[in-house]
């Protein structure tokens, strides 16, 4: 269930929910286009470290299982989120209802991944009754917590080896219920040994595979019940993908085999805000607004990996680190035949 939380929360709801209840009234009051800017701005980090994240753990050896062998595996995934992730530089200009209490151009302010304190802003508004007015609102703040420094993944992993140096690899999350939130994953990979075939490959010290694997996760948080801003159908969703092309090349000891792997990463994101909202709160109101947020985001990068497996008997372990944009630690239990 922790996991869940931290997919939620962290994703979805902190871009306009937990930490930020208090304004998001004022902030959608600004306008779709102005709220739309300042969320896919703030919301970036945590939707491309999500993909580095989800894209880690798909091979813990560059060997080949046996043929007909089969391993099931529990994945973790920890990537690292760097201090310059923690703010973003907002330009005052690019904004139509949002300026700076000093009519600063830029500042810098908080990502989701950046400390709670806020930044005050003006906010000009168009009331039904009054017709354009000002307020003085504050921005989101981010975590502020050491929860804020990593973004943790987790999979049921399980491999099968239907010819010889041939794995056909799946993985997924259960789905999960916590309160009104839900998570689920799934992924479909294949790693081929690439010296299967080759005349004497038993005898060469080092094997060479290549990895092609896909993720999916979903998640959507319906906060109608909070009563965060008055409407209907109040909903988050995110939907993340992740191609991956990997090179791995490893040894082939009996016990402990060490491997690196130099790749790729490519992956999308699609946060929508759904449902009808209408701002009623500290003087601010609004006309309905409609599904007011939609944001995708594209992300790609080279990756570079670096691990050990350790295997006793039926039972594995592995360890490794990959260098990217978003740097990744995994560990993985395996249990194979």
């Amino acid at each position: 269930m922790k996991i869940l939380k931290t997919y939620t929360y962290l994703f979805l709801f902190t871009c306009f929910g937990a930490h930020a209840q208090d304004n998001i009234n004022e902030l959608l009051a600004a306008g779709k286009a102005d709220t739309q800017r300042f969320a896919e701005s703030y919301i970036a980090p945590a939707s491309d470290g999500l993909i580095y994240a989800i894209s880690n753990g798909w091979f813990n050896n560059a060997k080949s299982l046996r043929r007909l062998g089969f391993e099931i595996s529990v994945v973790g995934n920890a990537s690292f989120v760097d201090d310059d992730k923690a703010s973003f530089k907002m330009n005052a200009s690019d904004y139509e209802n949002i300026r700076f209490e000093d009519n600063s151009p830029t500042k810098n302010v908080a990502t989701v991944f950046g400390n709670s304190n806020t930044q005050k802003v003006i906010l000009t508004y168009d009331d039904p009754v009054f017709g354009n007015q000002e307020i003085e609102v504050s921005l989101p703040g981010g975590i502020g917590s050491s929860a804020s420094s990593f973004i943790p993944t987790a999979f049921l992993q399980a491999s099968f080896s239907p010819l010889k140096g041939t794995q056909i690899k799946a993985r997924f999350i259960p789905k999960l219920n916590f309160n009104d939130a839900r998570l689920n994953a799934f992924g479909i990979g294949v790693q081929q040994n690439l010296l299967s075939w080759l005349p004497g490959n038993k005898v060469l010290p080092v094997a060479v595979s290549g990895v092609v694997a896909y993720t999916n996760l979903k998640s959507e948080y319906d906060f109608n019940t909070t009563d965060v801003v008055k409407g209907n159908n109040q909903q988050m969703t995110l939907d993340a993908k992740s191609m991956l092309y990997q090179l791995v090349v490893g040894t082939k000891l009996k016990i402990i085999n060490f491997y690196g792997a130099l790749g790729y990463v490519s992956g999308s994101t699609t946060t929508n805000l759904l449902g009808t909202y209408r701002i009623v709160n500290g003087g601010v109101s609004s006309d309905e607004i409609v599904n007011p947020i939609s944001i995708k985001n594209k992300i790609s990068g080279m990756r570079t990996t670096l691990g050990a497996n350790l295997k006793l008997g039926f039972f594995g372990i592995n360890a490794d680190y990959t260098f990217a944009d978003f740097n990744t630690a995994s560990v993985g239990i395996n249990i194979g035949f």
